[in-house]
């Protein structure tokens, strides 16, 4: 059987200015793969209603595997509103059917052969879709890519939900302020969200390795928006500003980034080359409407 490369979690509709895209990390993430000519899967949730069946057909027209059970609540939506620098704030909905992601025969058979899986916490914010989620990742190979794309979203995560994800990864990818919230929650630091970077890099380093060290991952992917991204390892550090761009929204970029990167690793690549690329993948993204536009070859 082929291997796998897996979104687990969120798959919904972004309700944007312009209209309704399909979205959810876990659902791009797994988009973007199959763009790079892997065996992607995205794995969720859907309900009994026309946005459900919408899903279906657009991961069809892609030929995207999907395992998306059915559920008797609503297919997710999450309304997006854009900042004047295109920067995405979300109004998501409570109750949908990726808070009930039932686990299944199928998706164990998938977790059985993943080469890579990536997941985060607000699919995990519901008791069932967390169970679902730790045990798809108990059962992946010991020698699987397991990325917790962690995307705090409001107040959907607890101390407990990223402690326990952070067990099960090997791979942290997080945003600059998120790393000040988890350094407050798990290591005890007191930062300046949002400013950790700017006010102390050595502080940021340490926190980086410390949670490298804590949690045994194998490495630490860190993006500071317009400033520019970080790949840490407990030997190694790679940085890389973050390209000027014309931005129509940034939707969906740090998905890509993650995909970028972790289909490079796949392929044999160092993390240098592969910080690289995802960094030019991601700056494409960023000057596309909605999370999910195609690639130019060239990037592929």
């Amino acid at each position: 059987m082929n291997k796998y490369v897996i979104g687990i979690g969120e798959a919904l509709f972004d309700c944007l200015p312009e209209g309704r895209k399909l979205g959810g990390a876990p659902a791009n993430f797994a988009y973007h793969v199959s763009q790079f000519g892997l065996n992607g899967c995205a794995i969720s949730a859907i309900g009994k209603d026309e946005l459900g069946e919408e899903i279906v057909e657009k991961f069809n027209a892609v030929h995207l595997n999907h395992v998306l059970p059915v559920v008797e609540q609503p297919t997710g939506t999450v309304k997006v509103t854009l900042d004047g620098k295109g920067v995405p704030q979300y109004e998501i909905c409570l109750g949908v059917a990726w808070d009930n992601i039932p686990l299944t025969d199928e998706m164990v058979e998938i977790a059985r052969n993943a080469q890579a899986v990536c997941f985060g916490s607000l699919a995990q914010r519901s008791e069932r879709s967390r169970a679902t989620i730790q045990a798809f990742l108990n059962a992946t190979p010991k020698d699987a890519l397991r990325v917790f794309d962690i995307n705090l979203r409001q107040s959907w995560y607890t101390a407990e939900v990223i402690a326990e994800s952070l067990q099960r990864a090997n791979i942290l990818k997080i945003n600059d302020e998120e790393l000040d919230v988890v350094a407050t929650m798990l290591l005890g630091e007191s930062t300046i969200p949002g400013q950790l970077i700017a006010e102390d890099a050595a502080k940021t380093r340490r926190v980086c390795r410390e949670l490298i060290s804590r949690y045994d991952l194998e490495m630490l992917i860190l993006t500071c928006g317009a400033i520019g991204s970080y790949v840490f390892t407990l030997e190694e550090e790679s940085y890389i500003a973050t390209p000027k761009v014309k931005v129509a929204d940034t939707v969906g970029a740090g998905d890509s980034f993650t995909v970028t990167f972790v289909v490079q690793l796949l392929s044999g690549k160092a993390i240098r080359e592969a910080h690289r690329k995802a960094v030019a993948v991601s700056a494409f993204v960023c000057t596309q409407n909605g999370a999910m536009p195609v690639l130019p070859e060239e990037l592929k």
